[in-house]
Order: C-alpha cells, then structure tokens, then sequence
C-alpha cells in the first residue's frame, strides 16, 4: 500500500522524537504528547519510556528527558510539521540558540516510508542515526523499523548508557518531578 493510499485507510505511522531540558521538563513532554494527541489526524500508538540525556552540540547546558512516540498519521507532512511546531508555541519554545536549552522539542524523525526534502523539513530526520537519545526510545518501541542506510533502530541502538539512562514512563516521570517540585517549597 503506498502512503497515499495509507493516509485515505487510516493514515501510517510517523515518529516523532520529543525532548526538554528547563523548566518542568516531564510535564513539557507529557503536556506535548496531550496537545499532538488531541490534533484531527494524528492518533497517539506507543510512547517509549522517558530517558535523561546528555546535551549534543552546546553541551554547558542542563541535561535533556527525551522520548519517542509513534502516531497514526493522516495528515500531509507539512500539516504534522505545523503540528509540531504549535504544540512547541504553545508550550513557549523559545529559539534563542541553535541546540541551545529548551523547554520543549518535537522532531518529525520518520513519516511511513516518505523521504521529504525542503526548506522547511527533511525526512528522514538527517542527523536520528547519529543520536543515541533518538535511536535508544526509538528502539524500545520500534527495534525493527527501517532507518536511513538500511540499518534498524534496534540494529544502531546502543541501549542504555551513562549518556542514556532510563528514567520510567512518562506518567512516572511527571510524579517523581511533581513530588520534587512540591519539596522545594
């Protein structure tokens, strides 16, 4: 079935890498997975556990919660981008700095099988083979899923680390960040 034909049955699925590192980082995620869950055309299917990672790129800044979420997809690749960046407005990204602190990223990683090339957008996500923080919750929730190269996300995950440690689910994270919000005052 070509995507096409798979957006008109019910739509395919799309990956998308979430991340936070200022403010409340759990809540940031769960709050986006909530706003993206709730868009006409985009179904919530599995979420990876929440992982804390190291900082790539500008690495003098707080460390990161990232997950991955795979949704049923039948919106066209510029409408999920816009998806995207809505739900990072509404949850005040700000873009001071290019791999700077944020309190909220969303990364379209894959689309089905589609490769997008413009200004705007690039899919595969170009650099998601390279980050461990991607490939980690990719894999727990889609070990076989085909990645630019030919290569699995299960294939080029390194699994869990110093650099990428578990921390539970989400709903779990949020409890222990809440918990320990209310302890500071």
């Amino acid at each position: 079935m070509t995507d096409a034909n798979a957006r008109e049955a019910g739509g395919r699925p799309a990956y998308l890498g979430l991340g936070a590192n200022i403010g409340r980082r759990a809540r940031a995620l769960s709050d986006a997975l909530a706003l993206l869950d709730a868009t006409d055309g985009l179904s919530l299917t599995a979420v990876s556990s929440v992982y804390e990672t190291e900082p790539v790129g500008v690495t003098d800044q707080p460390r990161f919660l990232n997950l991955v979420a795979r949704f049923e997809c039948r919106l066209s690749p510029e409408e999920l981008l816009a998806a995207a960046q809505d739900a990072e407005r509404r949850l005040k990204r700000v873009r001071a700095r290019r791999w700077g602190p944020r309190t909220i990223d969303v990364d379209i990683l894959l689309i089905g099988d589609e490769r997008i090339t413009t200004p705007a957008l690039t899919v595969p996500h170009p650099e998601m083979t390279r980050r461990q923080f991607v490939l980690v919750p990719l894999a727990e929730i889609a070990p076989e899923v085909a990645l630019p190269g030919g290569r699995t996300a299960g294939e080029l995950s390194g699994g869990e680390s110093a650099a990428v440690r578990r921390l539970g689910t989400v709903a779990e994270v949020v409890a222990r960040e809440s918990a320990e919000a209310g302890s500071d005052g």
